[in-house]
């Protein structure tokens, strides 16, 4: 097998041996049908070694089959929500920052204190939001908490950072990378995809709703699963991240109205 080796130097703790994780719990649905995870070859404090993934050029008939398999990775489900990775106790991490490793048995109660409210504070200090728009930001995150967008979903085994370059298109078809896994809501991978943009959305969509049907309005529902990424990007990639994580607050603020 053609491998590569990810290193760094003075990586957090448990950093890579996080990304295994993700990448082994993901992979476990594979059997059933579930997305092509990239493979672990070994992992050690400070790097981990990958195998090779050769890249093509995407292509609508891989979509379709990536979209009904990324369903099924959703359906092997997660214990709770905010649950981490089977056999991994240590930290979590999106990109090169830490995320809380707190559970909950709703979404809301998840995902709000836990995805979107961590990465306020570093974002006002990095000028990136503004107090008033962080105000904006905290009531979308106490409705959610509140509990108006559960829907009874059971936790979904998500990639949590879902965005077009951790989906990897090969002549043998998608396959993942760079995970943040954990036990979430499944509309919050395909939120992101749809936020950066993936090669022929469309057809992923229509895949996935060939093996598991959206709950209707689902796509109104985007802005409150993009406030995570866009929370995550404004802590440190820039102000205009602060300004659209504002505009998706006040977009899930309006879902309340409807």
């Amino acid at each position: 097998m053609d491998t590569f080796v990810k290193e760094r130097a003075h990586a957090p703790d448990q950093f890579f041996e996080a990304e295994a994780a993700g990448l082994r719990w993901l992979a476990e649905a594979e059997s059933s049908g579930g997305a092509r995870t990239v493979r672990v070859v070994d992992v050690a404090p400070g790097r981990i070694e990958l195998e090779r993934i050769h890249e093509a050029r995407p292509a609508r008939d891989q979509a379709l089959a990536f979209g009904r398999a990324l369903a099924i990775t959703h359906d092997a489900g997660s214990v709770t929500f905010g649950a981490p990775p089977t056999g991994h106790s240590g930290p979590l991490y999106i990109g090169s920052r830490e995320m809380p490793a707190g559970t909950a048995a709703t979404w809301g109660a998840f995902y709000a204190p836990n995805r979107v409210l961590p990465f306020l504070d570093p974002a006002l200090t990095a000028g990136n939001l503004r107090e008033e728009e962080a105000v904006v930001v905290r009531e979308a995150c106490a409705l959610l908490e509140a509990g108006a967008l559960d829907d009874g979903e059971p936790p979904a085994r998500i990639h949590g950072d879902l965005w077009a370059g951790n989906v990897m298109w090969s002549a043998d078809g998608v396959v993942l990378i760079d995970p943040a896994a954990h036990g979430g809501h499944r509309e919050t991978d395909l939120a992101m995809l749809a936020l950066f943009g993936a090669p022929h959305l469309e057809s992923i969509l229509e895949g996935y709703q060939q093996v598991h049907p959206l709950r209707s309005g689902w796509s109104a529902r985007i802005p409150a699963h993009q406030l995570h990424p866009l929370a995550v990007h404004a802590a440190g990639h820039g102000r205009s991240y602060g300004v659209e994580l504002t505009a998706a607050a006040r977009r899930t603020l309006a879902l309340a109205e409807c």
